[in-house]
Parts: structure tokens; sequence; C-alpha cells
């Protein structure tokens, strides 16, 4: 009979736990003029949400923070950077907005679960900096700690499976050598599986306290942000860490849905796009 020990040993969350302590944070400190920060993430951007996209594109437009960062999921689907030689793209035309935006102040994008296969070519023709996942940044004297948050839905197996093997090289470029027809047709696919997946009201796994709170605590951060869950709250997992949830965006449909999260001298704030379009919040005095 196996001992207690032993059962544990063969849990595989516990399991998934322990290897997620051990995760590298990249750790880095915002440049000392910056006065405000913002985030967003899961905008699913496609062809066939465009308001959603023009809703994107008037907010980097108004955008008053110093830095954006876009923590994954900015797209539906990526099936790799040679769609931007694609002509008249849709990958194109957000390179090309992004672009634009970049000339005002940074861009930093984190990989999400629908758009990891974003690479070098993309950030570049785009303006932005790729992170790594989790990566801690030092801001106002604080340390807030990144992430998608897609890693830390530990009891989610069947998502976790996948994204182990989606996540390694070799998977990767055995994907990226298909024909781009190919991959796009794969990428409907998986966007029909992941709706019928959502008319069947199925539930995923949340982001599990345990290993959020062991990144916290080797990050030295009191403070997670994260998206994946399209469940926007605040959680405080302990007396001194807490994680906060951004919201997805689709202001095609009703009711809409798109939020900024703002850092600057006033604190941590969610701000309603309608609003901060209607009234762009002013730079923060230190």
């Amino acid at each position: 009979m196996d001992s207690p020990t032993d059962t544990r040993a063969a849990d595989p969350d516990e399991a998934l736990r322990a290897q997620l302590a051990t995760t590298a944070v990249h750790a880095f400190a915002a440049p000392p003029a910056w006065r405000s920060i913002e985030f967003i993430s899961d905008l699913h951007l496609q062809p066939q949400l465009p308001l959603t996209w023009r809703s994107w594109q008037l907010y980097l437009q108004a955008s008053t923070a110093d830095a954006i960062f876009m923590l994954g999921d900015l797209f539906e689907a990526w099936v790799g950077d040679d769609a931007l030689d694609e002509a008249d793209s849709f990958e194109a035309a957000c390179a090309q907005t992004l672009r634009e935006a970049s000339g005002q102040r940074a861009l930093f994008f984190m990989h999400g679960n629908r758009d990891f296969l974003i690479g070098a070519q993309f950030a570049q023709r785009s303006g932005m900096q790729l992170l790594p996942d989790p990566s801690c940044l030092a801001f106002l004297g604080q340390r807030w700690l990144l992430s998608h948050g897609d890693a830390l839905c530990v009891e989610d197996s069947e998502y976790q499976r996948f994204r182990a093997v989606a996540r390694s090289p070799a998977w990767q470029q055995q994907i990226l050598a298909q024909p781009l027809a190919q991959r796009r047709q794969l990428a409907g696919a998986m966007r029909s599986q992941s709706e019928a997946r959502r008319m069947r009201e199925v539930i995923t796994a949340d982001v599990d306290t345990k290993a959020a709170l062991a990144w916290l605590q080797q990050a030295q951060a009191p403070t997670l942000i994260h998206g994946h869950t399209h469940r926007p709250a605040s959680h405080m997992l302990d007396a001194n860490h807490q994680r906060v949830v951004l919201t997805d965006w689709d202001t095609d449909l009703e009711p809409v849905r798109a939020e900024v999260l703002r850092i600057d001298a006033a604190g941590l704030q969610r701000i309603a796009l309608d609003d901060y379009l209607a009234r762009p919040p002013q730079p923060g005095a230190r």
C-alpha cells in the first residue's frame, strides 16, 4: 500500500505546483521618468469582431500612460509571424496599429494561450518588447508580478497537458512548418472547439492560490496582475498578497466589456473603456 507521502507525490496537481514554484521570474525596473502604466489582456482580436478591434485602436491613440502592458491573448489566434507578409492581412494591420502607438509610449507583450506563437518578427514590426511569463516590474516603490495566468490554473488538467506540448520548441516548429493556409484552417477549428466549450458552459479552473503565492513570495511582490480567466476581480490570498484579474474585451456584443487597469501616483484603478475615451486620465505627479 502506498504511504500518504507517496500519494501526494503522485498527485499531478501537487507535482505541477512544485514545478511552478521553481519557475524563474524575470525582473526589471521601470525607467525613473515613468509616471503611469496600464494593463490590458484577453482582447481576442479577430476580423470577425471589428468593433473590438476599433476600440483597441482608439484606446492606443487615447492612452496617456508611459507604458502599456498587454498580458496575453491580444489575438484570438496567431498562426505565425509570416502572416504579416500576406497582402492586406489582419495581422499586418494590427502590427501597423501597434507601430504607430509605439512612437508615443513603450509597449510590452506577454504570450497568452491563444497567441503563444507570436515571435520576434512581429515584435520588431510592431515596436513591442516581449516579456517572459512571469515578469516582475518595479514601479513607484513597489514590485508588481505580471503573468497571463494560464500556467497557474493548476486544476485545468486537460489544458495543462496541451500547454506542456504547445510551448515546446519542437511542437511549435512542426506547426510553423505547415503552409499558412493550413495553419489558418487549424486556428479556425480551434476557435470552433472553444466556442462549443463556451456554449456548453464549461467552467474552467481558476488560478491556484498556492501556486500564485509561491510566485509572489519568490518575486518578493505583494500583487499579482494577470488575465486569462475572464473573471475580473481582486482577491486577497493572505494578509500580505493579492491577485488582480484583468477583464477580457468585447465591444461587439451587449453588454460591452472593456476595461483598463492603471497604476499611477493615485494608486491602482480600473477604468471602463468608455469612461477612459471620454476623459483620458492625466498623468499623475510623483
